[in-house]
């Protein structure tokens, strides 16, 4: 009878011993609702020049709707005014720059899209 008792004992004594173990969690998982965090990948060192306002540089040029010259340069190949970050513009002259070229497509001087040509 001593016996049984001292092997329900070692039994008992070994999950113990098998939690200590790298493979087996102690504490129960736990799910959080938020998303699980990134983890760090190193970042690709992307380095670009800051474009400078063509039209603030050059204070003699003058947006109007007659230089189409000048508006074909912020004009993408499909017909599309190019946005600030790929210009370089500031606020104030893009917003000059989309009104020209708004007026120069009414005036028919400046294609709506690349397939009016």
């Amino acid at each position: 009878m001593e016996e049984k008792i001292a092997k329900k004992e070692q039994i008992e004594s070994k999950p113990s011993q098998q939690t200590d173990s790298p493979n087996i969690r102690k504490t129960p998982y736990k799910r959080s609702s938020s998303r699980p965090s990134k983890p760090n990948y190193v970042k690709k060192n992307f380095f670009f020049k800051k474009r400078v306002c063509f039209f603030c540089k050059n204070k003699e040029s003058v947006i109007d709707y007659k230089d189409v010259s000048l508006m074909k340069r912020f004009i993408s190949e499909s017909g599309k005014i190019s946005p600030r970050r790929f210009t370089g513009t500031c606020a104030k002259h893009q917003r000059k720059l989309a009104t020209e070229i708004k007026k120069a497509r009414q005036m028919a001087l400046i294609h709506f899209t690349d397939k009016h040509k």
